[in-house]
């Protein structure tokens, strides 16, 4: 119902927020990156753990990026370098606006786009 609204309202998605904090996307995990380092909300039985979201996690750590993971608010989601979503459907995609706020330059971000290609680089490795 949350993706039906967003589209409703001329977004692609929407981004759940609890307590002021967002939890996850509707369909998918949510991230921002501030400085070099990729923000997420920490597993818990609150948000979907998603296997896309655990290899995107690996993959970055690999890649020797920062990984903290915390919860976050929409205000510094807007104020943040980039941000980004991951699902088994959509792979790792950057968002370039929230809630009317331009996320970086308005264009998926290098980390996105990085973790992206690593993402799907190691997938096609695995399926052949």
């Amino acid at each position: 119902m949350g993706k039906m609204m967003a589209k409703a309202a001329g977004c692609d998605d929407a981004w759940l927020v609890e307590d002021g904090q967002v939890t996850e996307g509707t369909s998918n995990n949510a991230y921002i990156v501030k400085g070099n380092r990729i923000i997420t909300r920490a597993l818990s039985n609150d948000i979907l753990h998603g296997i896309t979201r655990a290899a995107v996690l690996r993959f970055a750590k690999e890649a020797q990026m920062e990984v903290e993971e915390r919860n976050f608010t929409i205000e510094e989601a807007q104020g943040a370098d980039e941000a980004f979503i991951t699902s088994a459907t959509m792979f790792v995609n950057g968002v370039v606006e929230i809630d009317g706020a331009m996320i970086g330059d308005g264009t998926p971000g290098n980390v996105s786009k990085r973790l992206r290609e690593i993402y799907l680089d190691e997938s096609m490795k695995k399926a052949i």
